[in-house]
Parts: C-alpha cells; sequence; structure tokens
C-alpha cells in the first residue's frame, strides 16, 4: 500500500478556519474514493499534518487531482507558507512519531508562490 504523509504550515492561524472548511470536503470525497484505506489528521496552531493509507500510486494521484482536494490546492497560495509531502510503500500505517520523522528525513518541501 502507498503511504503519504503531509503538513502544512499555515501563514496564520486565523488560516486554520479555511483549512477546516476545505478538509470536510476533502474528507468526503475520500469516502467515495477508490484505493482508500484510511487517514488520521492532527495539528495545531498553525503546523497541521495527515496521514493517508492508500492501495496504489495510481488511486492517490487521482484523488490528488480531481474534486474537492484539486479546488484546496487552489487556496495554497493564501493559506500556506510551506507544504511538505513523502510518500512510500509500506505494509501498515506508521504512528505519529514515525511519519513526522520520514516526513523531516525525506520529505520534499514546496513554498508557494505569492
Amino acid at each position: 500500500m502507498k503511504v503519504v504523509v503531509t503538513s502544512i504550515k499555515l501563514k496564520s492561524v486565523w488560516q486554520f478556519f479555511k483549512l477546516t472548511y476545505l478538509a470536510m470536503h476533502i474528507v468526503k470525497q475520500t469516502k467515495k474514493e477508490k484505493g482508500f484505506l484510511g487517514m488520521k489528521n492532527r495539528g495545531f496552531g498553525k503546523l497541521h499534518f495527515t496521514l493517508s493509507v492508500w492501495e496504489s500510486t495510481e488511486d492517490m494521484e487521482r484523488f490528488v487531482h480531481s474534486g474537492a482536494h484539486l479546488e484546496a490546492m487552489k487556496h495554497t497560495k493564501e493559506l500556506a507558507s510551506e507544504l511538505k509531502f513523502y510518500h512510500y510503500d509500506a505494509a501498515v500505517m506508521p504512528g505519529w512519531d514515525e511519519a513526522k520523522r520520514l516526513l523531516a528525513e525525506k520529505g520534499r518541501s514546496i513554498v508557494p508562490k505569492q
């Protein structure tokens, strides 16, 4: 299975409300997605994380580039000062400590153009 770990660093704690609104629609989208196996979220203040598991890379990529997730990505510039992501193959969903460590060590960082 494909494990995806992401983080978003918000420009302001006030952006949390917009992030939550967008995330609500993304979670609804995942319920209908082929190959979606599970997801966890956590965060506080400006830093938020998502950990999701997919049957395949193709299932994950189809999700990322469609529906509510695609719409949310269009708001990246106004919401985030940094995004990080890392995906890899695994037999089980990792715990948060391992997921955050992998993201810090191997994750790709994106700073949205303003």
